[in-house]
């Protein structure tokens, strides 16, 4: 479930790109520029799919049920990979069908003081939400390299804010540029290449966000470090022989599903192996908040090996 900060980073991109994209038009409508008219339905797309990354965190809030035993919470991911797809459909491809237009029938900017003022302001509001962004995406994911950070993050409402209001910020630039261009060189047809340009920004910022929402849809573990803390705690406790599998995935978030299979010594007895397990589970549970659901098996490492070559040859155990 999103905290009530990452819900605030969405509301602060939602307002702003809201308010820009009704400008953005108005400009672009006044002018007849290519790349305003471009960032203005970039901008349309950014609010939409805000109301959908709002929309999917409401739905992965709900409780588990019987048809969904473990709840919803993966859905943040689908909606996050639909953002995806309308950045590349109605942004992208919008602003670079504009741009081919544009160079087709090249045609002169009027008002071009107007684009600019429009551009600036754009560029404060865009600014403000990115830093919002920025803060929460740090304190959520500390110091480590922006990329690195993104693959870690198993949060896609932040990093995916995040992405947006850079793409915004560099097609703001780029528009800048290609208008000026476009009256300084008397070069109208610079505008529409400013238009394709963004287009391109928002088609990789798409693909980026596609790829990193395919590895969260299909299913990502834990972080290694937790993977190698689940590790440590199981070997500290005497009544564990060997740890024979670990599986982990992310069903959310902050929602991890733990299954452990363990050989207990030889020496205690069913009570003891049964203790030994709960203790386990609270002690991991404990250091590991994000891990909701523990499943632990009780195995043998020869009974363990036995059901793995079941598994992969469709045999039965005694074959």
């Amino acid at each position: 479930m999103a905290s009530a900060s990452t819900k605030r980073v969405i509301y602060a991109a939602l307002i702003g790109n809201s308010l820009i994209a009704v400008t953005k038009f108005a400009a672009a409508s006044f002018t007849g520029s290519a790349a305003m008219l471009s960032e203005a339905v970039h901008s349309l797309v950014d609010t939409g799919n805000q109301l959908l990354m709002l929309y999917g965190v409401r739905r992965a809030a709900r409780p588990a049920d019987t048809a969904h035993p473990f709840g919803y919470a993966m859905e943040l991911y689908f909606w996050t990979f639909v953002v995806a797809i309308l950045i590349f459909a109605g942004g992208a491809s919008v602003s670079i069908y504009q741009g081919v237009d544009k160079i087709g029938n090249p045609h002169a900017v009027t008002n071009v003081a107007v684009n600019y003022a429009v551009l600036g302001l754009a560029m404060i509001f865009e600014a403000v939400a990115w830093v919002i962004a920025y803060r929460e995406f740090r304190r959520i994911e500390g110091r480590r390299g922006i990329f690195n950070a993104v693959r870690r993050s198993k949060d896609p409402t932040v990093f995916t804010v995040l992405f947006e209001d850079t793409a915004a910020m560099a097609g703001l630039i780029v528009a800048m540029i290609g208008l000026y261009l476009a009256e300084a060189l008397d070069m109208p047809v610079l505008d529409g290449v400013a238009s394709i340009a963004i287009g391109v920004i928002l088609a990789l910022t798409a693909a980026l966000l596609a790829y990193e929402c395919k590895g969260l849809l299909i299913g990502e573990g834990a972080h290694p470090e937790t993977v190698r803390g689940i590790e440590e705690i199981v070997d500290a406790d005497p009544r564990i022989k060997q740890t024979n599998e670990i599986l982990n995935m992310h069903l959310g978030p902050t929602d991890v599903l733990l299954n452990l299979s363990l050989d207990s010594t030889g020496d205690i007895d069913a009570d003891s192996v049964e203790a030994a397990i709960s203790e386990l589970e609270i002690e991991i549970k404990c250091r590991f908040p994000e891990i909701n659901r523990i499943f632990i098996e009780a195995q043998s490492v020869a009974g363990h090996r036995r059901a793995l070559r079941s598994a992969r040859t469709g045999d039965t155990p005694e074959g």
